[in-house]
């Protein structure tokens, strides 16, 4: 016999191991059937099959487990408050500069983001974001000229916020809870060494991207870079993260940077102050009467 070749025992063997394989999981569908019937118990049967092959290329990647556990769990974690200002630097140098409030805190039903910005002028903008644990995202917003709240048609997910290169569904980090998920070679992003994920949506998730590719401080679990592609023009959205620093036990960073390809210029956040356990209740996520209500009201 060869080296390394099973010899008929061998094949004999792996033989028995498959068809006893083949045979429970025949018996677990019989069974669902006369349960559930034939329709639930294909539903039943293709869910464990999802979660089956889930688990296997989690298991054949332990460092993509590593990083969407990671990644997910900081954003779990969120109670926060925070104050700021966003700037939007024209190619020219000109400078237009909004202050803004913000506070996000992750309840059972997923996170809620509340920020309120307001411009050279005595106009507000309001932003309240629910992104549910399984990362379904909702939008309401009272804009300048408006006087209650209301739904944000997905249309308008993309538009630029206040004129800066940031859209109303970039301030959530929804990518890391969709549906597909890739961990590509890693990188080195300036001195630090990365993972890098590549986070596509599915047919469940409402976004205006088709990707967004992610660089991860391997020590951190913290994004340095990001990239995200927008749907339909191939056009990218650079994400630059600076002065990253750990408040209350979580990691943040004080300024981020967005740069639309092929547009001059580009839009920084700072945070210049706030508290990383804030201790909110849904009382202080309450962005006012909404379009409904308000209707009612006249």
């Amino acid at each position: 016999m060869e080296q390394g070749k099973p010899g008929a025992a061998g094949w004999a063997s792996y033989r028995i191991y498959l068809y006893t394989y083949a045979m429970t999981y025949l018996r677990r569908f019989v069974m669902l059937s006369r349960a559930f019937g034939a329709i639930q118990a294909s539903i039943a049967l293709l869910v464990l099959l999802s979660w089956v092959h889930s688990s296997r290329a989690f298991a054949a990647s332990p460092d993509l487990q590593t990083v969407l556990t990671g990644s997910r769990q900081r954003i779990q974690n969120l109670d926060y408050r925070v104050t700021g200002r966003l700037t939007r630097v024209e190619g020219d140098g000109k400078r237009t500069t909004y202050k803004f409030t913000g506070k996000a805190h992750w309840f059972p039903d997923g996170l809620r983001l509340l920020t309120v910005i307001s411009g050279p002028s005595s106009e507000k903008t309001s932003i309240l974001l629910h992104m549910s644990v399984s990362g379904h995202l909702t939008i309401e917003a009272i804009l300048p000229g408006e006087k209650a709240a209301s739904a944000l048609p997905f249309e308008r997910w993309n538009d630029p916020l206040v004129g800066t290169d940031f859209s109303y569904e970039d301030m959530v980090e929804s990518q890391f809870f969709w549906k597909n998920q890739e961990l590509l070679a890693p990188e080195k992003y300036g001195a630090r060494d990365c993972f890098v994920l590549k986070s596509t949506p599915g047919p469940q998730d409402r976004t205006h991207y088709d990707s967004v590719t992610s660089c991860i401080d391997r020590n951190i679990l913290f994004p340095v870079h990001v990239v995200k592609t927008l749907h339909g023009t191939g056009q990218q959205k650079e994400f630059i993260y600076y002065g990253l620093r750990q408040i209350d036990g979580a990691w943040s960073a004080s300024q981020v940077e967005a740069k639309l390809s092929g547009k001059p210029g580009s839009s920084m956040m700072v945070i210049e102050g706030g508290s990383g356990k804030a201790k909110l209740g849904l009382k202080d996520f309450a962005l006012g009467p909404s379009g409904a209500q308000g209707k009612k009201a006249n």
